[in-house]
């Protein structure tokens, strides 16, 4: 027989439209923060897991931070290192010419312009600071602005301010490199080549047998030179090639983890789409039952 609803069954309705609400805000929740939960105690089973690949992740990339820094540093000794070969190697070449054809009308433009790149590179500075000066940052390592203040150096350690500290980082777990490179370390051999060069005075097409002479020493001091901005250059090349590893490593780790943490958290856009559909279709409907509801009573129902 038919029954006229209850207060029981208008109470039983109002719950479910509640419950039905509160299904349609949390889909739209989802849908604008992109995570299926909130927070970490409505993970449930998952809590723990997704806690510890939150902590690894962290440190991951905290650890990633410091190897590409490092990485960025390795680059400027290398771009450096590498204006220092190129230029002391063209001007052993040149200066050989020179030789060669008895005319020394070139020699001084020559040298000074080498000197200048070489300077400069030694006093490479990144963001601010110069990376040949060991743990000295109020200046740059590489003290003469001309050849002139060269000449008038009592020694070549005298052309250099840096110490010998090198930096240290930690790369990942259990691997810490101790990197950098000073100027003395690169720059000394050089150093003494320019004093060389410097000495020989002001040279004309026709050159005299002390300054040939004066040549043919300096390339063998460019020579030392070269060499050792080359073994440094290799040991540079070395580390970054482990850092680069290191930062290929990192990388891959650190899409592993957030993976983890994306299975556990994240929400399924296009599920929580069709879902949110479904739930507004059935919230729809039961406003719809709840109105019905409503309007019935004992006289509207004696009346039909």
């Amino acid at each position: 027989m038919t029954r006229v609803a209850t207060m029981a069954t208008q109470g039983t309705l109002v719950a479910a439209l509640g419950r039905a609400q509160s299904s349609i805000v949390d889909a739209n929740v989802q849908l604008s923060t992109a995570k299926r939960v909130q927070n970490y105690a409505a993970l449930g089973d998952d809590t723990r897991r997704v806690l510890s690949a939150s902590t690894m992740l962290a440190e991951q990339k905290a650890q990633g931070a410091v190897a590409n820094r490092v990485q960025t540093t390795l680059s400027f000794y290398d771009s450096a290192l590498n204006v220092m070969d190129s230029t002391a190697t063209d001007l052993k070449t040149k200066l050989l010419k020179a030789v060669g054809d008895g005319n020394g009308s070139a020699v001084n433009q020559i040298v000074s312009e080498s000197f200048a790149a070489i300077a400069g590179a030694l006093n490479t500075s990144e963001a601010g600071t110069p990376i040949f000066a060991g743990s000295q940052t109020d200046g740059n390592p590489f003290r003469p602005a001309t050849l002139s203040d060269v000449a008038a150096l009592a020694s070549p350690a005298d052309a250099f301010a840096n110490d010998d500290r090198r930096a240290s980082a930690r790369l990942e777990n259990g691997v810490d490199m101790r990197y950098g490179i000073t100027a003395d370390e690169v720059g000394t051999d050089l150093v003494k080549a320019f004093q060389t060069l410097a000495g020989l005075g002001s040279f004309s097409k026709q050159m005299t047998k002390a300054q040939v002479d004066g040549l043919n020493a300096a390339m063998s001091q460019l020579d030392d030179g070269i060499v050792a901005v080359r073994t440094a250059n290799g040991q540079n090349g070395d580390r970054q090639n482990l850092v680069d590893s290191i930062v290929k490593r990192s990388d891959d780790r650190i899409g592993v983890l957030m993976g983890v943490i994306g299975d556990g958290v994240d929400a399924n856009l296009g599920q929580v789409a069709a879902d949110l559909s479904t739930r507004q279709t059935i919230l729809n409907a039961s406003y719809s039952a709840f109105a019905h509801l409503n309007d019935l009573s004992l006289v509207n129902f004696l009346r039909s």
